[in-house]
């Protein structure tokens, strides 16, 4: 399991691929748990990190979904443990105090379409494809939208939930999936733009602009006006802000 996550490293950019390609990087529980131990450590000592998979497909979702294990149905208490494998894989996301970029191939479904929208930004290519598939699989996927509530429009949300339809890389741009789409050609230049611009950026405005966007769009306007004014006043004062 040690190789099924790289990591690679460029000066303060931190790269992690899902590296089970001939699995379509299924997630397992065991290596959620790393995947959310490794960007907890990553985001220590990193500027930013670059979240994608291996092969044709970024990620065909948890390597469980869909399958039932023997005996009676498991007691409700034993499976919200279980589950907190996911939001806590969610949170490392979302909690990271540096922004992580998702880059996506191919399709990313069920968890990996979870994962791809917990990121802060999304570059996709134009073959990449979306969707919440587990009411198939008769699952009632309240973990899955839980990553999408602050991300997509609620219809958006909806519709996917419901449809479980695939949709494309313009569809997901429309409905806030998606950040920026991309040829697969140009794919990797534009995420060397991205990192460009991250790099050339203060590192106190780096982490600021995170902690911004991690608590201000769930907040009513003047608590967001409030905690805008401090931040902004805290940070461009500071002598780390001009010395780059």
């Amino acid at each position: 399991m040690a190789d099924d996550v790289l990591i690679e490293r460029d000066d303060d950019i931190a790269k992690v691929t899902l590296n089970m390609a001939d699995d379509g990087n299924r997630v397992s529980d065991p290596l959620a748990v790393q995947l959310t131990e490794t960007l907890r450590e990553l985001a220590e000592d990193s500027r930013a990190i670059i979240f994608t998979g291996a092969g044709d497909d970024f990620c065909l979702g948890r390597s469980q979904m869909g399958r039932r294990g023997g005996g009676g149905p498991p007691e409700a208490l034993d499976l919200r443990d279980n589950n907190e494998v996911v939001f806590n894989a969610y949170g490392a996301f979302r909690d990271a105090k540096i922004p992580i970029v998702s880059v996506v191939r191919g399709r990313a479904l069920g968890f990996g379409c979870a994962l791809a929208a917990v990121c802060d930004m999304t570059i996709a290519a134009d073959n990449a494809r979306f969707s919440l598939p587990e009411m198939g699989h008769n699952i009632m996927p309240t973990m899955a939208m839980s990553s999408l509530v602050d991300r997509l429009h609620r219809k958006a949300a909806v519709f996917m939930t419901y449809s479980t339809e695939e949709i494309d890389a313009g569809t997901a741009l429309a409905y806030g999936l998606v950040s920026k789409i991309a040829t697969l050609a140009d794919l990797d230049g534009e995420v060397d733009k991205l990192i460009a611009a991250l790099k050339k950026a203060p590192m106190p405005a780096v982490l600021a602009v995170k902690e911004f966007a991690r608590n201000a769009f769930h907040n009513d306007i003047r608590t967001v006006n409030d905690f805008a004014r401090n931040l902004h006043a805290t940070v461009n004062s500071s002598s780390r802000m001009r010395g780059g």
